[in-house]
């Protein structure tokens, strides 16, 4: 398989989950070519998960699927089947790498696609089975959110537009790429009343919720923090989250 395809199968099975994470064990990974897996792992796309509770079983050539146990002996953790099937076998030792798992979810994906845009992902806590905010991503005009959906398939919505997420994201070799320029054009066209077009308001009330998240962490370059983030200067940073107090009004003079 090619990195493209590992990629677009490995979405297609995030998006037929609808927001629950996806398990892959380790013979699934070994069908994979090991350079795509150890950049699924690099970039935390794919990441550990608990070992699996059932298995198949090695005892024999029935290839039973059973519950696992385990058992620690001297600082020393086995894993084990009890066979019921067959009175000749009893506890079958089960390899830890037979029970090894990864998962892949949306939000390990919307963080991916966060890091490779330069974006800063909102705290969505409860975020909407099947729904992941990216973060704002700005064009040369506009700015809109950018949203990862699963339905059918992933797709990515900004400014009223949609787009399937394997038309801008690829895998080659061991790298990733995002068609940025794509994405530019598309928040550049909005769609009249679309909802996730960011106005110069809700815009600046995100700057200000950001500016006091950083100072509530204890940091203490936040403007700066801020204004890399936003590609903004240090000034403007500062314009943008002062209140609207109104101007005072100067005294008429009498003569």
């Amino acid at each position: 398989m090619t990195p493209q395809a590992v990629l677009a199968e490995l979405l297609d099975r995030v998006a037929a989950q609808q927001g629950n994470a996806v398990l892959l064990n380790a013979d699934e990974l070994a069908q994979w070519p090991a350079e795509t897996v150890a950049t699924l792992k690099a970039q935390k796309v794919i990441t550990r998960a608990r070992p699996a509770v059932s298995a198949v079983c090695p005892g024999c050539e029935r290839e039973c699927v059973m519950p696992v146990h385990t058992l620690a002996d001297a600082g020393r953790t086995g894993a084990f089947i009890v066979c019921d099937k067959r009175s000749d076998i009893s506890r079958v030792p089960v390899p830890d790498a037979q029970l090894e798992q990864w998962q892949a979810s949306g939000d390990s994906i919307a963080d991916l696609l966060a890091g490779l845009l330069s974006l800063q992902r909102p705290n969505m806590g409860n975020s909407l089975a099947g729904r992941w905010e990216v973060g704002v991503f700005r064009g040369k005009k506009h700015a809109s959110h950018l949203v990862l959906l699963a339905g059918e398939r992933l797709t990515l919505t900004m400014a009223g537009h949609s787009i399937a997420l394997t038309e801008v994201l690829a895998l080659e070799g061991n790298r990733f790429k995002v068609d940025k320029r794509r994405l530019t054009r598309l928040v550049d066209q909005p769609v009249a009343g679309a909802g996730d077009i960011e106005s110069a308001e809700q815009r600046r009330e995100r700057i200000k919720k950001r500016v006091n998240e950083l100072k509530a962490h204890g940091v203490r370059a936040f403007l700066k923090t801020v204004a890399d983030e936003e590609g903004l200067s240090i000034s403007r940073i500062k314009q943008l989250i002062q209140d609207d107090d109104p101007a005072p009004k100067s005294k008429a003079s009498y003569w």
